[in-house]
């Protein structure tokens, strides 16, 4: 471990503690805490739902995907702007505008509670429970992440990497809140655009001239293959997953609900497309050129972008370009544990425990949320054998399944039912639990991503559900609801 590598690291990371110190200060309620006042400018707003969703799997998981898998791989990246933009055009704004008309609500739960006038709370406790499951082992993806990063930049013991990057990433999230997360995401965003794509541009400035190592040009190594080489028809489905399950992700449509007025979702949206356009398109870039640069022999391929930056740059250079990683793992840990942390304060505590309970208590009890989310998700993330990109796709199709049709539907379905939304977020959930260790099947059918069927079974499930009782209630509240949208 050099010392520029460390000072880098080090200055970045006093950089984040100073963000959460400052809107500790500035947290006086829950609101604040965990939706930041819903005053998030534009520029904000998109980098954190950005940084929030193309974390550790964009720099290490993509990457390593192409390296290992060859260009076919890159299909994710495509699939995931065209979820970018659908979740822009098509979510955001009315999101914004439902959550705020429907009692002010602060989570995707509370939001739901009202929308479908479910008096019971049967809708809230479901999708809690869900977003607690899948939340759980999405923070340990990104744990894993950071991990091998201090492992390789550090060169330390895996497990002493993986408890000592938790601590930090909880450091100033549980300080901050909502927008310690969302402004250090700013920050966070700009280093990983830039540092993928300095990473690609210097290696194929230097594969292109005459510093290219003799594995580059070797005539024993096996090309990367077309876009379509070995796609098949469940192959492209299950890569269209991941634009399917855009709308499912609490962590991500939370940035929506938070946004400063509904004029600056538009904004928003350009901003965020040319951000994730930089980062998709930088990500395949440094999986197929290192292919190339190392030979194709990594013995972990999704180490591929941290080892071309240590021989491309010098290692003061290395040392932000590497932040840059810790920046994208934690720009999603820290949302994700503030989406859990709000589900138990808000959405199980005051709704089922002690409804009268005070602003400071919820707080604390989301800052002790915080705490414990990240120490059970560590323990899972101790599993050396788990990938990245695995471990992001499990929870990633979990939401997408549960959550997604769930969420779309209400914003634009005036008869579905409350029994439908339940019918819905179970079916989605359970689709996915239940489909992820198959395999094989007609044509391959079980290899298929589990987001895709869990999708649209929940779909099914809702429009089945909501068709056979009475709606007239969220008839009712639809027609409320679209009274404040066609405001001007």
């Amino acid at each position: 471990m050099s010392t520029p590598v460390l000072v880098s690291f080090g200055l970045y990371l006093l950089l984040m503690l100073i963000i959460g110190i400052y809107f500790y200060r500035t947290t006086s309620d829950l609101s604040d805490y965990i939706l930041g006042g819903r005053n998030l400018p534009s520029g904000v707003a998109a980098l954190s739902a950005g940084a929030s969703d193309l974390s550790g799997w964009a720099l290490m998981g993509l990457p390593g995907a192409v390296f290992s898998g060859g260009l076919s791989e890159a299909w994710i990246a495509v699939w995931t702007l065209v979820g970018v933009y659908f979740n822009w055009k098509v979510i955001a704004e009315r999101l914004r505008v439902f959550t705020e008309a429907a009692g002010n609500a602060l989570t995707v739960p509370d939001y739901l509670e009202a929308r479908f006038v479910d008096s019971q709370r049967i809708l809230r406790t479901a999708s809690s429970a869900v977003m607690l499951l899948f939340f759980t082992f999405y923070v340990s993806a990104g744990l894993v992440g950071s991990a091998v990063l201090f492992e390789g930049v550090f060169d330390v013991n895996y497990s002493l990497a993986l408890w000592v990057s938790a601590i930090v990433i909880v450091s100033y999230t549980f300080l901050g809140g909502f927008l310690a997360a969302s402004w250090s995401d700013l920050i966070q965003g700009v280093m990983m655009a830039a540092a993928l794509a300095s990473a690609a541009l210097m290696t194929w400035f230097l594969l292109s001239g005459d510093r290219a190592p003799a594995v580059a040009s070797s005539s024993d190594l096996a090309s990367l293959g077309g876009f379509m080489e070995g796609m098949t028809v469940v192959g492209m489905l299950s890569v269209a997953g991941w634009a399917i399950g855009y709308c499912g992700q609490p962590h991500v449509v939370v940035r929506f609900m938070a946004v400063r007025n509904r004029e600056s979702v538009k904004v928003s949206r350009r901003i965020a497309m040319v951000w994730s356009s930089i980062t998709m398109i930088s990500a395949v870039a440094v999986g197929a050129l290192g292919y190339y640069w190392f030979g194709g022999e990594l013995e972990n391929s999704e180490r591929v972008f941290i080892e071309l930056v240590n021989v491309m740059f010098h290692p003061w250079v290395a040392g932000f370009v590497l932040a840059g990683v810790l920046a994208a793992i934690m720009s999603t840990i820290d949302s994700q544990l503030l989406v859990c942390s709000s589900a138990i304060s808000e959405d199980i505590y005051r709704g089922f425990i002690k409804p009268d309970a005070s602003q400071s208590e919820l707080v604390w009890l989301s800052r002790g949320s915080v705490v414990a989310i990240a120490l059970i998700a560590a323990v899972l993330g101790m599993d050396q054998d788990s990938t990245i990109l695995d471990l992001v796709a499990y929870a990633w199709g979990g939401f997408g399944a549960a959550f997604g049709p769930v969420i779309l539907l209400s914003l634009f379905w005036a008869n579905m039912s409350r029994n439908g939304a339940i019918a819905g977020l179970i079916t989605g959930a359970v689709t996915v639990a239940v489909w992820r260790p198959l395999s094989g099947g007609p044509a391959g059918i079980f290899d298929m991503f589990e987001v895709v069927p869990g999708f649209f079974l929940s779909l099914l499930a809702i429009v089945l559900v909501s068709s056979l009782g009475d709606s007239q209630r969220e008839r009712s509240r639809f027609g409320e609801l679209m009274n404040v949208w066609d405001r001007p």
